[in-house]
């Protein structure tokens, strides 16, 4: 079944500060910004930036499972929350994505959906701009997934996490074969 994002998720653009961000030790609402945003599309909610905000409202603040996209740059992936934040929202240019059934559709499906090839053309050929790649509210909302039954999705997921890990574990095994390389041949020569 394909359905686009729009039946099953809605999309909010972040905060806008009118007067950038002012940061507070003892602020009360945290702030998820494109720095947040980790290279294996989850955010990280180590460092986040803490501000004073005296009104916030509800459909303002994220919750674990939504997504952050990213609008603008070369990157038009999201990631998603899977840690609890607190009190936090998303600064603009970023969007939150909140699925309407996360029982029928799972965040983590959709967040890797969004960074597949089919998704990517998909926003290459919507994009804005020239110097600054930049991507709609709508043109989110109108991208078409692929949506099999919750099982299928989770087994996808399942698939993708552990491909991902093969990955980094292969990367990791190259380097150290190339650093004992290395090492063997300045002991060669050096006459050892």
């Amino acid at each position: 079944m394909k359905v686009s994002i729009n039946k099953i998720a809605s999309v909010q653009m972040g905060y806008s500060f009118r007067s950038g961000l002012k940061a507070s030790n003892s602020g009360n609402v945290a702030v998820i910004q494109m720095k947040d945003l980790a290279d294996d599309n989850t955010v990280s909610c180590n460092d986040l930036m803490k501000i004073d905000l005296a009104a916030v409202k509800a459909h303002h603040l994220v919750r674990t499972g939504d997504l952050i996209f990213r609008s603008r740059g070369l990157a038009t992936t999201s990631a998603i929350l899977l840690e609890d934040p607190g009190v936090a929202i998303v600064s603009a240019p970023l969007f939150r994505i909140r699925i309407a059934e996360p029982q029928e559709v799972l965040p983590e499906y959709l967040n890797w959906y969004i960074s597949q090839r089919h998704a990517q053309i998909y926003f290459n050929s919507r994009a804005i701009g020239t110097a600054q790649k930049m991507i709609s509210l709508e043109t989110i909302a109108e991208l078409e997934i692929f949506l099999p039954s919750p099982k299928k999705q989770r087994a996808i997921v399942e698939l993708a996490g552990l491909s991902a890990r093969e990955k980094k574990l292969l990367h990791e095994l190259a380097e150290k074969r190339e650093q004992y390389a290395c090492s063997v041949l300045m002991q060669i020569a050096r006459g050892e």
